[in-house]
């Protein structure tokens, strides 16, 4: 029988994150839900669950979409579920007291994973130039 669950440890009770809340690439329209300087560059859900379960927290992916998300590719894909609050109804982590507290908190770790930083090379300019230079050639054709 399905029926819901007012206690807080329940999986279903877990908060969501969608990739598109972060993603600084997004509008608001499109489901972003933090200032786009604080916000990442297209991240991802393995991303989001590494910097989550460094923090100590509770993390369960999904295979789910979000639903303003048009490009159903698998980089796309994914939801993350955080326990935010224990059966008792205290907070798992004082720093993460609200939804917010978890976004602004992953978009910040995520530029530090190691993952992030070899594919810049180190040297942010030059990562920039090359973006700029796939641009240009996009427009060209």
């Amino acid at each position: 029988m399905a029926h819901l669950t007012t206690n807080p440890a329940e999986k279903e009770r877990f908060m969501c994150i969608y990739p598109s809340y972060i993603n600084s690439k997004k509008t608001i329209a499109e489901g972003r839900r933090i200032p786009a300087e604080k916000a990442v560059e297209n991240p991802s859900c393995v991303e989001i669950r590494d910097v989550l379960t460094a923090a100590g927290v509770n993390v369960l992916v999904e295979n789910k979409m979000y639903p303003r998300e048009w490009n159903r590719d698998v980089q796309f894909r994914g939801r993350v579920r955080i326990q935010l609050k224990l059966e008792d109804g205290s907070l798992c982590q004082d720093k993460f007291a609200s939804r917010k507290d978890v976004m602004f908190y992953v978009a910040e770790m995520i530029p530090k994973l190691k993952s992030r930083t070899q594919k810049s090379g180190g040297a942010e300019a030059g990562s920039q130039q090359g973006e700029g230079g796939k641009k240009g050639k996009k427009k060209k054709k």
